[in-house]
């Protein structure tokens, strides 16, 4: 038989000692790490705590039904699971393949036969839809930075900056910007929830700003961008926090709405200002109004705005505002501004997405 992968782990949930020694060193010879639990609760729990590629479960427990363990644990796991019988009745063995095992094995068995079921339940398509979910999730993960914008757009007088960092391979947040009417639009949200469902809804939430670029009167065009996303956020039980501003090049003012961000960001070299929110994220409360504010970029100012995940790794927010501010005085580009602030939120043990989006005017 070829050897089973190394790594992989096993619960072995038997009440009858020898039988579960038996299952356990059989199992080892396989290359598995296994645990042993003498009950149906406790092999729930050790599933549960240990994680599991593989599980026997004998049907006949001291204190919870076999098939009853098996419901449970298909609630949570989905480890290859291989009953182990001493029942005569087929009803039992039909009742557990429908409540999510594997196979079965009938008591006795032999040390080989045990061997080679497991080996082909290892064989199961299982391992190809896993190859087939990775690949899928790849591909979205390709999607979703093909969505992000390719390069910083020319604007004269300012240098801009952006980065989104997923803490899976897909993600809630996205950063958007475009020049239109003589001017620089930039967008930053962050959907509630991680993953492929974050990402489809921050999708969504991107096309829908971008089609309303055009329009003239930037608090109206959002007003009605958000009216068109409340509906599929009802519909998907979601919300969406999101910074949206319009920089008039010429004169340096940014006009913007913050829909429950809270982490817009007006660095001057004198200070930075917090940029007051306009109302609750979007697709939180139905109908809201959201209140537009103004700031002006004077010559050497940065707008930053920067997603929560930062937050996570400081005590409070005034800490992690001040690290962006010191991120902004110690480097002159927005390029470099921008790796720096995403640097703060600290590196693979990020649990959330991190994004940041720099806008710098030009120092006389």
């Amino acid at each position: 038989m070829t050897p089973s992968p190394q790594g992989r782990r096993a619960v072995v949930i038997e009440d009858h000692d020898d039988i579960r020694s038996l299952l356990a060193r059989t199992i080892g010879m396989r290359g598995f790490t296994v645990t042993t639990a003498s009950t149906g609760l406790e092999g729930i729990e050790a599933v549960r705590r240990d994680g599991a590629d593989l599980i026997t479960l004998d049907l006949s427990l001291p204190d919870l039904d076999g098939l009853e363990v098996c419901r449970r644990v298909r609630e949570f796991s989905d480890a290859y699971l291989l009953m182990v019988t001493a029942r005569p009745g087929e009803i039992d063995r039909l009742e557990g393949l429908e409540l999510g095992a594997d196979d079965y094995i009938s008591k006795p068995f032999s040390p080989r036969e045990l061997q080679a079921r497991i080996e082909a339940m290892f064989r199961r398509p299982r391992a190809r839809a896993e190859q087939a979910d990775a690949e899928e999730l790849r591909r979205a993960a390709e999607v979703q930075r093909s969505l992000l914008p390719a390069a910083a757009p020319s604007v004269p007088g300012y240098d801009v900056a952006g980065a989104c960092r997923p803490s899976r391979s897909v993600g809630g947040d996205f950063f958007d910007w475009y020049t239109a009417g003589g001017g620089l639009q930039v967008s930053l949200a962050d959907a509630m929830g991680k993953g492929m469902g974050a990402a489809l809804i921050a999708a969504t939430v991107r096309a829908v700003l971008r089609s309303a670029a055009g329009q003239p009167d930037m608090a109206r065009a959002f007003h009605d961008t958000c009216r068109h996303l409340e509906n599929d956020l009802a519909h998907s039980d979601s919300f969406v926090t999101l910074f949206h501003a319009r920089l008039d090049t010429a004169q340096g003012v940014v006009e913007y709405v913050d829909a429950g961000h809270g982490l817009g960001l007006h660095v001057r070299p004198d200070g930075i200002d917090r940029l007051r929110p306009g109302g609750p994220p979007v697709g939180a409360v139905p109908g809201t109004e959201w209140v537009p504010g103004r700031i002006v970029l004077a010559p050497g100012d940065a707008l930053v705005v920067v997603s929560d995940g930062l937050l996570d790794a400081y005590e409070d927010i005034d800490d992690a505002v001040r690290a962006v501010a010191d991120a902004v005085s110690r480097h002159e580009d927005a390029g470099s501004v921008c790796t720096a602030v995403l640097d703060l939120a600290g590196g693979e043990a990020r649990t959330d997405d991190v994004t940041a989006v720099v806008v710098r005017r030009a120092a006389p």
